[in-house]
Parts: structure tokens; C-alpha cells; sequence
């Protein structure tokens, strides 16, 4: 799924008005139709409802949605926050329920006076859109306080207003909604992925209204959200007279001493994620340890050709010491392959930074944040970050893997893909070692760089979603998300 720009966003919207074609204010008509169902599925009518309104588009659905509420039984008052002029469709929605409901609607143009609300009242807040690019002032930023001062749920229409569609200042000070839930048209915005808003978009979903789907094939975009459709039929099926060695073999160099559990998370991940062989390359004080809890597995003390291996995966607790260094030295000069970055291995490259030029192109490596710092300097705020990640994935050309909520991958091609599965539960340790353990066996596969990276952050994901029904997020331990990797491998089969 793309993840437009607010600019393309409204040619998408005039797109769809020009050669669907529809009016702009029945494309308004059908968005609040689907909000007010979305609503509806759930607020019952017994909790009261305040809408507030601004004077642009965002104030015509906020409009639109009330009279719909009130035809509905809700007992729901509007507030218009008008000081100037409304958009043409937002004055025609205005007029409409002044029609139909002319004692629900109170106007406010000069001084903001907070209505009378109980503490069990829905508050909609439809004061401003996607389409802001300067902070709230003025009745506005009165309206926000009283709003967030509430203590009330709120539900945003599009964005929380005050929030800006893409990057905003990191001046937590400035009047921005506190929403409960988001419910943003047609498409996540690319604010919503960072966690410096998560206290302002809520839970957010996407109410899908209708927007052309030439419109949405034709415009590009560097940024997108990955779905269970962009996966799926990514899965290779399996031929009836396969064998092991029809599905790779993966090295994983993991664990040093009193750092087993490295070793058996990431070799188990790739066993269960599909690999076919999985050799482990440890110290001897880890071979017991290993092969008890992972049978399946080889172990070596030794290490031999690496052309031998299909995917090779290097770092969870090998340490930084010198002797590591030097083995991850000694494979970067080897190999001409994509490799598997992560952990212990970006430590060690971001103590000597020459090493990185030595990385092969296709390679992946999967740093969380402070990881990513040390290798490419600290940067004040996530778009920073992701900006750095998409400019050295494309020096580089690498693909890295920024873990974390909706962790981004950014490719040498210059696109930034974020995931939409996972939960706080996986913030775990070892749960970066089943990530780099997916991606060795599913590169060992033979599957494509990119689509080892897009369904391994995706499964990994999926898969702590499924152990979350059984456990909490207090309780989910790393070896949670392996035991429901096929789970999740049948989600995206059924």
C-alpha cells in the first residue's frame, strides 16, 4: 500500500472527482458515510457525542458526520469554529444541517466557549486536515487545549489536528489533538509511523472511501506501508518431490560465550522459517548447549568454505572483541553474496567503518535505532533517521532494516516500506536474533533479497501478533514468536 504525500493526496481526491467522476461534495458524502459506519461499529448510541468542526474540508465531514449521527439517535451537538470563510463544501454541509437539525449546530468565530459535555462524551474532532503547515493559534489552539484538557475520547477525522501530515516539529508544546483513534481516508499518513506522534494519532484505521484506483497506480511514491496482499503471493510453494537441499542451507555465525541462547534463537528461527539445513558456528563451551536445543542443527568450531552456504547470517552475541572482529573481517573479504548483518556485527562496524565498504551489495542489515546511530551518526528526530537510512541504503546498496514499531526497510532503490504487523510484546530480548534467523532461511531459499527482507520483517511480525493472543505483553518472550512462525505462515495461505 502507498503512502502518499498530503499535496498528492489531494490531486489523488481531484483525480477521483475529475474521471470517476463524482462532485467533491458527494466524495464528501461517501467518506463520512463510511466514517459514520466505523463509528457506529464502535459508540453506541448511549454515549453522548460532541462534533467540532473547522471551516475547511475536514470541518464539512465533521459536519456531514453529525447530521448523519443525529439521523441515527445519537444525541450529538456541533461546534463550527468559524472566524473567516468556509470552503464551498463545508458551507454546503453547513447549510444541511441547519436544515434538517437548526438547534444542534453552534457557531463560534472570535472566542472559543467550551460547550457543556459529560465525562462519558465521544469527542469528533474535525477542526483541521491533513493539508496544515503551520502550527494552531488563536480559537484554534483554545479548542485543542479544551479538547485534550477533557479527558474524554476523542476521535480524529483524517489526522489529529495540529498534526502535520509528514514531518512535524519536535516541540511537544504545540497545540496538537490527543486522539483515542484516528480515522484517516484512504491512506495511513506517514506522521502516523513515528513514534514521536504516538501520543496524538491514538489507534488509527484506514476508512477506505473510494479514491480512483488508476489515480493510486499512476502517482509514485517512495513510501509505503506493506499488507498481507503485498506478501502473500510472495510465498513460494513447495513441490511434492522436494528434499532438504532443495531449500538451502544457512550459515549462522552467532554466540559466543555465555551467549548460546543467540545461537539457538536465530538457528531455530531459520529452521522454522523453512531452511533446509542450518549449520551454527560457535566456540566449543556452546556446542552442548546448542545441539541439545536444536537437534536439527550442525555445529561447527571451524570454519570452512563459505560458498558452501546459501545465506549467511553473522552477529547475535558474538561479541566485539577482537577475535570477532577479525572473523567478520575475514567473511566480508570473502564473500561476493549477500550476507545478514546484525547486532554484535554492526557493533564491530561501527568501531571500524571501513569494514562497511566491504559489505556486499545486497546485503541486509537490521540496526534498531541506538544500533543505527553509532553506524551513521545520531540524528534529532525519526524522519532524520529515515532519511539517513534511505540515503546509505542507496550508497551503499544495501537494504537496512530499522527495527522497531512498524520497523522501515530501506532500499538501495531509495523506497522506505514500513511493516504494519507486530506489537510492544516483541520489545523482548532475542527477539532481533528470530528476525535475523527468518532472514537467513528464507534467503537460503533462494528467495530475493527484497522479498527476504519485506516477508521476514512481515512474518516475524505476524507471528508475535499470534502470540499475543495467548500471551500478554508483559509475558512474550522471543521463543513465542518462533513457536508461531507456521501459524503465521498459514494466515497468509488461507
Amino acid at each position: 500500500m502507498k503512502i502518499f504525500s498530503t499535496s498528492q493526496i489531494k490531486q489523488l481526491d481531484q483525480y477521483t472527482i475529475e474521471h470517476e467522476p463524482i462532485s467533491s461534495i458527494d466524495l464528501m458524502e461517501r467518506a463520512t458515510d463510511k466514517l459514520f459506519h466505523q463509528f457506529i461499529g464502535r459508540y453506541s448510541q448511549l454515549q453522548p457525542v460532541c462534533i467540532i468542526a473547522g471551516q475547511g474540508n475536514n470541518g464539512g465531514d465533521a459536519l456531514a458526520l453529525g447530521r448523519k449521527l443525529l439521523h441515527a439517535g445519537y444525541t450529538a451537538s456541533v461546534v463550527l469554529i468559524n472566524p473567516t470563510t468556509l470552503s464551498p463544501d463545508c458551507e454546503t454541509n453547513k447549510q444541511r444541517l441547519l436544515d434538517e437539525f437548526p438547534t444542534a449546530l453552534n457557531i463560534l468565530q472570535q472566542q472559543f466557549v467550551a460547550p457543556a459535555i459529560s465525562d462519558d462524551t465521544v469527542i469528533i474532532d474535525g477542526l483541521f486536515g491533513s493539508g496544515l503547515s503551520r502550527p494552531l493559534t488563536g480559537i484554534f489552539a483554545e479548542t485543542v487545549h479544551w479538547i485534550n484538557q477533557t479527558g474524554c475520547e476523542v476521535v480524529a477525522i483524517d489526522i489529529p489536528s495540529g498534526l502535520q501530515g509528514e514531518e512535524n516539529s519536535t516541540d511537544n508544546k504545540l497545540p496538537i489533538v490527543k486522539a483515542t483513534i484516528t480515522y484517516t481516508l484512504q491512506f495511513p499518513k506517514l506522521a502516523f509511523l513515528l513514534p514521536e506522534n504516538a501520543d496524538f494519532v491514538g489507534k488509527w484505521e484506514i476508512i477506505d472511501i473510494g479514491i480512483h484506483p488508476k489515480a493510486i497506480e499512476q502517482t509514485t511514491s517512495d513510501y509505503s506501508y506493506l499488507v498481507e496482499e503485498d506478501i502473500r503471493n510472495q510465498i513460494k510453494k513447495r513441490s511434492k518431490f522436494s528434499h532438504k537441499g532443495s531449500f538451502g542451507h544457512a550459515l549462522i555465525i552467532a554466540g559466543n560465550n555465555g551467549m548460546a541462547g543467540a545461537s539457538v534463537l536465530t538457528a531455530k528461527a531459520a529452521l522454522r522459517s523453512g531452511a533446509g539445513l542450518v549449520t551454527v558456528f560457535g566456540p566449543e563451551c556452546n556446542r552442548i548447549i546448542v545441539q541439545t536445543a536444536i537437534p536439527e542443527a550442525i555445529f561447527k568450531t571451524t570454519l570452512t568454505a563459505t560458498v558452501n552456504y546459501n545465506a549467511i547470517a553473522i552477529g547475535p552475541g558474538i561479541g566485539t572483541q577482537a577475535e570477532s572482529a577479525e572473523i567478520l573481517k575475514d567473511i566480508l573479504s570473502q564473500i561476493n553474496k549477500s550476507c545478514i548483518l546484525d547486532a554484535d556485527a554492526l557493533n564491530i562496524i561501527s568501531q571500524q567503518n571501513d569494514l562497511l565498504k566491504l559489505v556486499p551489495e545486497g546485503s541486509i542489515i537490521t540496526p534498531h535505532p541506538k544500533e543505527f546511530d553509532r553506524l551513521f551518526g545520531i540524528s534529532d528526530s525519526t524522519c532524520q533517521r529515515i532519511s539517513k537510512a534511505q540515503e546509505n541504503a542507496k550508497k551503499y546498496k544495501i537494504y537496512i532494516i530499522l527495527k522497531g514499531a512498524h520497523s522501515l526497510i530501506a532500499t538501495p532503490s531509495g523506497r522506505l516500506i514500513f511493516n504494519s504487523t507486530g506489537n510492544p510484546g516483541m520489545s523482548t530480548a532475542g527477539s532481533g536474533d528470530v528476525l535475523t534467523g527468518i532472514l537467513a532461511g528464507l534467503l537460503a531459499q533462494g528467495y530475493s533479497t527484497e522479498e527476504t527482507a519485506t516477508t521476514s520483517v512481515f512474518l516475524h511480525g505476524r507471528a508475535g501478533d499470534i502470540a499475543l493472543e495467548r500471551e500478554s505483553e508483559e509475558s512474550l518472550i522471543a521463543s513465542d514468536i518462533i513457536g508461531c512462525l507456521g501459524k503465521a505462515y498459514k494466515s497468509l495461505k488461507e
